[in-house]
């Protein structure tokens, strides 16, 4: 029955979140006194995530690391740069929408791509050791980015981000990689697939509690929020054209290019916006949770783009992926 679930959500992927800011913006008063449970919430999601992952699969990419290294350099060097020049560009006034728009674009890769990637049948073992190495060096790459391009225009508690990163993603994605090391596997075959359905629903209420924090904001939909939702979706649009092109020009086979598209793109957003609420005022929290409206539909997209440039096929029904 839950893996029945899972597949009935991994349908429906690209509505959970819109729905999600949604109800948040709507019962902003009623939730927003939740947001404390959020990074409990996200551990338990990045814990769920990372039973699939063992250390033997990162060793086999570090043996010809280019493409980690390029996807590494795309999400945290390129995108951060780039909401830098666009955020200058258009709200060089605004200090704290651009810190919003930075680390919209600095935040790590998700762990959603490895659904859209097993899905156009990309490189599983790549996507997951960039999930890794992303994870374990979010903690500190996040802050200093924020703290080299944002300066001292924002207060930025970099060392309290840094403890919140470990608890939210390091913690529980090691964890669940020792499981998955010490069942040899097995973990991920019992438990994936039912833990799987609680993942999303609870990625669904993150959104929502987060949502709900700077439901104010989002109440007043006039042309300046217009205007940053735009800004946000080609940012985020971007991303995937960003790791499709390098992928492209260096000439590396199409399982190669599905992952860094995916991975170039997808953000783990929701951690995105429980840091921007735990440590930021709330304007900083409309850019990203805005891209929480785009990300999963750009990806459908962009799965829909390549499917037609390379004519991939995709797995049969019984062939499970996950959050």
């Amino acid at each position: 029955m839950l893996l029945q679930f899972n597949r009935q959500l991994e349908k429906i992927l690209p509505l959970i979140t819109p729905i999600s800011v949604l109800i948040g913006v709507l019962l902003g008063s009623h939730l927003s006194g939740f947001t404390f449970l959020s990074p409990w919430l996200f551990a338990f999601m990045t814990f769920s995530g990372s039973i699939s992952s063992s250390f033997k699969e990162f060793v086999k990419v570090v043996v010809q690391p280019l493409p980690l290294i390029t996807t590494l350099l795309i999400l945290h060097v390129g995108m951060p740069l780039i909401a830098l020049g666009l955020g200058h560009a258009v709200y060089s006034h605004e200090p704290l929408t651009i810190t919003g728009l930075i680390l919209a674009a600095a935040i790590p890769t998700g762990i959603t791509s490895f659904v859209w990637v097993a899905i156009y049948r990309g490189n599983i073992v790549l996507t997951l050791s960039i999930i890794l190495m992303d994870t374990i060096l979010s903690p500190f790459v996040v802050p200093y980015t924020l703290s080299a391009l944002v300066g001292t225009k924002v207060q930025l508690d970099s060392l309290a981000m840094m403890k919140g990163l470990f608890f939210m993603i390091v913690v529980p994605s090691l964890i669940g990689m020792l499981l998955n090391q010490w069942t040899k596997g097995q973990i991920k075959e019992k438990w994936s697939g039912r833990l799987g359905p609680f993942s999303k629903i609870t990625m669904g209420i993150v959104v929502a509690i987060n949502s709900s924090v700077i439901a104010p904001y989002l109440r007043d939909f006039d042309a300046e929020l217009l205007g940053l939702a735009g800004l946000v979706l080609l940012i985020a649009s971007l991303g995937y054209m960003l790791g499709w092109l390098i992928a492209w020009l260096m000439r590396w086979d199409q399982d190669v290019v599905v992952a860094l598209t995916f991975n170039s793109g997808m953000r783990n957003i929701s951690a995105g916006a429980v840091l921007a609420v735990a440590y930021f005022p709330p304007p900083v929290a409309i850019p990203v949770v805005l891209g929480m409206l785009f990300q999963q539909s750009l990806a459908s997209l962009f799965g829909y783009l390549l499917n037609r440039r390379y004519a991939l096929k995709k797995p049969s029904s019984n062939v499970e992926v996950r959050v």
